[in-house]
C-alpha cells in the first residue's frame, strides 16, 4: 500500500526538499503552509504520517500536534530549528512519535518516515500474530492496535502500541533499552536518546495513577512488565 505523508511547514524550500526524498522513496505526498490547515489536510488528505514543523505562522505546531492528538494517533514526526533537550522532550511528552531537528539530512528523514510507516498495521486479518494479548487486567487487540485496562480503553501512540506489544508478548521478561528502541522505532539504537525514557513515562501515566504499577525499571538493565 502507498502511504500517504503530510508536510507542515512553512518554508517552501523545506517541503520541496522532503518531496524529492519521499517520492523517490515512493511515497505520496501532501502539503501545507500553516498550522492553520494542518485540520483540514487531515481530514480530506487523511496521511498516514505527518512531518511537522513547529515555527509556523497561525496556530503553532505544538498546538497542531494537541490537535491531531484529539482525533488521531497516526505518527507525527517534528522537524523543528528547536534544538534544545526540552523542547525535544516536551514535543515527545505531546504526543510525538520522533523529533528532528534543522538542519537535516533529507534521507535520515526518509528513513523514520519509512521506519514509522513499518508500524502502522492495515489489516487485520493478515496479522500473523493476530488475536489478543491478555496481561493481568490489560488487554491488547494485536489485530486492531488497541489496548483496554478492565475493559476501559488507553489511546496510544504508534510507538507506545509497540512498546506495549513488545512488553506484553513476554510479561516479567526484561528487555534492554536497545531492544526496545530496535522493536518500538524500528531503526538502530541511539545511545544518547532519550525518546525511551519519555516514551515510558508516558505509558507508566496513561496506565495507572501509580508510575510504577506496571512498567518497572531495572537500574542498569531495562524495562519490563509486572503482571500480577
Amino acid at each position: 500500500m502507498k502511504r500517504k505523508i503530510l508536510i507542515a511547514d512553512d518554508e517552501a524550500e523545506i517541503r520541496n526538499l522532503l518531496r524529492l526524498y519521499l517520492e523517490n522513496e515512493g511515497f505520496d505526498v501532501v502539503e501545507v503552509s500553516s498550522g492553520d490547515k494542518v485540520k483540514e489536510a487531515l481530514k480530506t488528505d487523511k496521511p498516514d504520517l505527518c512531518l511537522l514543523d513547529i515555527m509556523m505562522p497561525g496556530r503553532d505546531g505544538l498546538h497542531v500536534l494537541q490537535d491531531i492528538r484529539d482525533e488521531s494517533n497516526i505518527p507525527v514526526i517534528i522537524i523543528s530549528a528547536r534544538t534544545a533537550d526540552a523542547e525535544r522532550i516536551l514535543g515527545l511528552n505531546l504526543g510525538a512519535d520522533d523529533y528532528i531537528t534543522k538542519p537535516f539530512n533529507p534521507l535520515e528523514v526518509a528513513a523514520r518516515v519509512k521506519a514509522a510507516c513499518r508500524r502502522i498495521v492495515d489489516d487485520p486479518a493478515g496479522s500473523e500474530e493476530g488475536g489478543i494479548i491478555e496481561a493481568g487486567d490489560l488487554s491488547l487487540d494485536v489485530g486492531k492496535c488497541f489496548l483496554s485496562k478492565n475493559g476501559e480503553p488507553v489511546e496510544l501512540t504508534s510507538v507506545e502500541y509497540k512498546i506495549m506489544e513488545l512488553l506484553m508478548k513476554n510479561p516479567n521478561r526484561v528487555f534492554t533499552k536497545q531492544q526496545i528502541y530496535e522493536y518500538a522505532w524500528g531503526e538502530d539504537f541511539i545511545v544518547a536518546d532519550n525518546n525511551i525514557m519519555v516514551a515510558i513515562s508516558k505509558l507508566r501515566t496513561k496506565l495507572d495513577e501509580d508510575p510504577s504499577r506496571y512498567i518497572k525499571t531495572l537500574r542498569g538493565l531495562g524495562y519490563r512488565l509486572e503482571v500480577r
